[in-house]
């Protein structure tokens, strides 16, 4: 399907204050468009300097958070041409040993939190014929013991944006998965509960942020693990030859 420009498109990046979804909101100005940084923490979404930026300061586990962003996307802008999910939380151990407080809290943040978003934002992405990506992991297709909380909530939110893809086509309204594999986001070592398995290195996350950014610019709408890693290998290759 055709992609989407992202010059001059307003675009909403919730979770920008992350690693990933800082280089994403970077990726997304780089291309000329206009970024809404979404986060919990104002000061945080501060400090990334992108000076173009409008702060949304909400919390994604708050059903109220996509109608302040609608909010403010249609007073300022008039407009919203995407939102790109890029906030996620992480637990590990086995099932047994993972507090109810800890699951709950990954449902919420990972699968609950952006359903409640494109409820409120899909009336005005409609209006743009926009797109919403949500980041997922590749534990959606290949879920690993001692994660097996963490991999549900991944699966279930990929699964839901499966669903979305063909529910939403009337609309015009474009839904991204994208399953990236382990990235060096620091994510691992703030986990909610429990330890990290020992990980292979995991990819830079500019690598993931432009994988991103051409998904969208490209109208892939399924991308997995594979991709993105053939896709950096490509991209490290070609770097290498023209050196």
């Amino acid at each position: 399907m055709a992609g989407h420009e992202l010059k001059d498109a307003v675009v909403a990046v919730v979770g920008a204050s992350g690693v990933l979804g800082s280089h994403v909101a970077r990726g997304v100005v780089g291309r000329g468009g206009t970024v809404i940084l979404v986060g919990r923490d104002e000061q945080r979404l501060t400090d990334l300097g992108i000076e173009s930026g409008t702060i949304v300061v909400a919390d994604l586990s708050d059903a109220s958070a996509g109608d302040h962003l609608v909010k403010v996307a249609r007073e300022k802008f008039g407009r919203l041409d995407g939102v790109i999910n890029a906030a996620g939380v992480v637990a590990f151990g086995n099932l047994v040993d993972t507090e109810d407080a800890v699951i709950e809290e990954l449902f919420f943040t990972n699968v609950i939190g952006p359903l409640w978003m494109l409820r409120r934002t899909a009336p005005l992405l409609a209006e743009s014929q926009g797109f919403v990506l949500n980041i997922s992991a590749v534990v959606a297709d290949q879920p690993m013991p001692g994660m097996a909380a963490y991999a549900a909530t991944k699966a279930a939110l990929t699964g839901a944006d499966r669903a979305l893809i063909r529910e939403l086509r009337r609309s015009k309204i474009s839904v991204y998965d994208v399953r990236p594999p382990h990235t060096e986001t620091g994510l691992v070592d703030r986990a909610l509960a429990g330890l990290a398995p020992k990980l292979p290195e995991g990819l830079a996350p500019e690598q993931v942020a432009t994988a991103i950014i051409e998904a969208i610019e490209q109208g892939r709408l399924d991308v997995s693990a594979d991709d993105i890693t053939n896709a950096s290998k490509s991209s490290d290759s070609a770097d290498h030859h023209g050196q």
